[in-house]
């Protein structure tokens, strides 16, 4: 199937769950569970979401697998899997904070971020209205318009995004270590939504984003996007983003920011 095919796929499902999202954070967001830790819940909405886009998926692409953050995996028999976070960004969604995203990318291989290889993404922030889309070899989009990453003349003048951990012991650790940041870069965001963070630095909103501990489904529609506009997405070591280390970077700090990670610790 054509990448441009699965996008669409991928665009309107994305569409459609985002709808759903919207319609429950104005009918008021209710806690369902927590997770890993008292402050990583997972709502209502959350489940509903992707139910919604487990559902159309297999109408729309039986055999295909999944790999959710909510429901789990289901496994392929075309090759074929799609990657999906049905809210990214939930603790701003539980707010009212209109940083949130429907995450959804296709994957060629295992359902690894260490060895697939992803064809076709879509982040769908409902708040805003923004699409943010991309296919292998074909570019990324906002609203349909081609997008590139920024050019920061030096790693001073580059805004740089990251997250947190929910457990509070790691938080605490990763704050010491982005602390030996804070004098090399202009200054830090913490938006709240890895797949929004990994647009940013594609549209040039950000000039490089890093966190460690993400999920696959927190940065495989994201981190195409990042990379198909231009974005370096590799480790300073070589590596596939991944729970280790999560390193976009527009090309012009990507060096000096490498640097940085492997003298302060970060």
């Amino acid at each position: 199937m054509a990448h441009e095919d699965l996008l669409a796929t991928a665009r309107s499902i994305a569409r459609e769950a985002g709808v759903l999202a919207a319609r429950r954070r104005a009918e008021g967001v209710e806690v369902a569970d927590r997770k890993s830790s008292e402050v990583d819940i997972v709502t209502f909405a959350d489940r509903e979401v992707e139910a919604l886009i487990r559902r159309r998926l297999a109408e729309e692409r039986p055999g295909d697998g999944f790999f959710g953050e909510e429901s789990g995996a289901s496994e392929s028999t075309t090759g074929l899997t799609w990657i999906v976070d049905p809210i990214d960004g939930t603790v701003n969604f539980l707010y009212g904070i209109p940083m949130y995203a429907v995450s959804i990318a296709v994957v060629e291989g295992e359902p690894d971020p260490l060895r697939w290889h992803a064809l076709a993404a879509c982040v769908f922030n409902p708040a805003s209205g923004e699409e943010y889309t991309a296919t292998r070899g074909g570019g990324a989009f906002l609203d349909g318009g081609a997008i590139a990453v920024s050019t920061p003349a030096s790693l001073s003048q580059a805004l740089l995004a990251t997250g947190f951990a929910y457990d509070p012991a790691r938080r605490v650790e990763q704050g010491t270590r982005l602390a030996g940041l804070l004098g090399r870069v202009r200054d830090i965001r913490r938006i709240g939504a890895a797949s929004l963070d990994l647009c940013y630095v594609a549209a040039g909103r950000l000039d490089a984003y890093l966190e460690r501990g993400l999920q696959p489904w927190d940065h495989a529609a994201g981190v195409l996007i990042a990379e198909e506009a231009g974005a370096v997405v590799m480790t300073p070591a070589g590596a596939q983003a991944s729970r280790d280390l999560t390193f976009v970077s527009s090309p012009a700090v990507s060096a000096e920011l490498g640097a940085a990670i492997a003298e302060t610790g970060y």
